[in-house]
């Protein structure tokens, strides 16, 4: 099978020719039919997170290193699967859920296996989409794709699950009653307004540096896009919002976009970090009791939370995502597309 590998930190992507792996146990194998390209792949392309004040974390502080075949927003259909494997048949469609733990510790026993500490996440430690077959470790990874294009259902693994579990994050009493901030138009920002559309939400006031973006986040049912460059744009936030706001996704990461975002806390509101963006903020430690406001960081959601949002797109409440299809040839063009600000919406690859 042919696979794109990422062999060195900041090197394109190596097309590579290798055995296709055969299943085994509870294994499934899948032809990869889509795969999503992240602003996380990027990161895990230039091999190191920014924190600010020029200290780095790399990803081999992390245990990562390459040869990696990245792409964690994957649809497939089975081709094989392991005597273990139960209830899959050849040429079913399905969405990977890619984040995936050791199955043991107690906080995958817990449900959580997107905090495991020894993580098996496809496309960062164990192969990913990138490639024309992805190996699943077991059934219970796999969501039915019914009549759901691959292209279309793949983004939910990581773009959709990331913040449909921050808007639980924030929480519906607070979501449903009063908009939010969301900072960020790009795909993961594009598909938050329109989950919060979809579970009934108040509205969100989006920040974006780029015009098209924030056209696009209006167009998704923003009630507001705000230009962070515009002279005062936190009076701007507090001005389309009639206050402060109670609750900041940040699907940044910035220095400047946390800062804005618990700037634009009212009290007791919550800023939820998600953005990997880089960068580091300084924050008056008296301020946050008297304000009594929550920093959270979030990297993704659980299985359980996966087939939450899955079931809420397959009752076709969720309006579907802007994509731009591409073949998975052309995955450095995308990547670079994507470092540059060239992409609207999400970038599907396909084999």
């Amino acid at each position: 099978m042919k696979s794109y590998v990422l062999t060195e930190f900041g090197k394109p992507l190596t097309a590579i020719e290798t055995p296709t792996p055969q299943p085994q146990g509870s294994e499934v194998l899948l032809k990869t039919l889509a795969a999503g390209v992240c602003h996380s792949d990027l990161h895990l392309h230039d091999g190191y997170y920014d924190l600010g004040g020029g200290k780095r974390l790399t990803l081999s502080d992390r245990g990562i290193s390459p040869p990696i075949t990245m792409g964690h927003e994957i649809a497939g259909a089975v081709v094989a699967a392991g005597p273990e494997a139960k209830g899959v048949r050849p040429g079913d469609g399905y969405v990977v859920y890619p984040w995936i733990g050791c199955g043991t510790c107690a906080v995958c026993r817990a449900g959580n296996e997107q905090l495991c500490n020894d993580a098996r996440t496809l496309g960062i430690r164990k192969p990913g989409g990138y490639a024309d077959y992805v190996l699943v470790p077991h059934p219970r990874y796999l969501y039915p794709l019914g009549g759901l294009p691959p292209q279309a259902a793949a983004p939910y693994a990581c773009s959709g699950l990331t913040t449909y579990a921050a808007l639980k994050r924030v929480g519906a009493a607070v979501y449903t009653t009063q908009p939010i901030l969301i900072l960020g138009a790009g795909g993961l920002g594009l598909m938050c307004v329109k989950l919060l559309k979809a579970l009934g939400g108040k509205g969100a006031i989006v920040v974006e540096l780029d015009a098209k973006k924030r056209e696009a986040a209006l167009a998704a049912g923003a009630l507001a896009a705000i230009d962070p460059k515009a002279d005062k744009p936190g009076r701007a936030i507090r001005a389309a919002a009639n206050g402060p706001v109670a609750a900041a996704i940040d699907l940044v990461g910035a220095s400047a976009t946390a800062q804005l975002g618990i700037d634009a806390l009212a009290r007791g509101g919550k800023y939820v970090v998600v953005g990997l963006m880089g960068g580091d903020v300084t924050l008056s430690l008296p301020l946050l009791p008297i304000r009594s406001v929550t920093v959270e960081g979030m990297l993704v959601g659980n299985l359980a939370e996966f087939r939450e949002i899955m079931d809420l797109v397959m009752a076709g409440k969720v309006e579907p995502m802007p994509l731009i299809e591409r073949p998975l040839a052309r995955v450095n063009e995308t990547l670079e597309d994507l470092r540059a600000g060239r992409i609207y919406g999400r970038a599907m690859l396909t084999p």
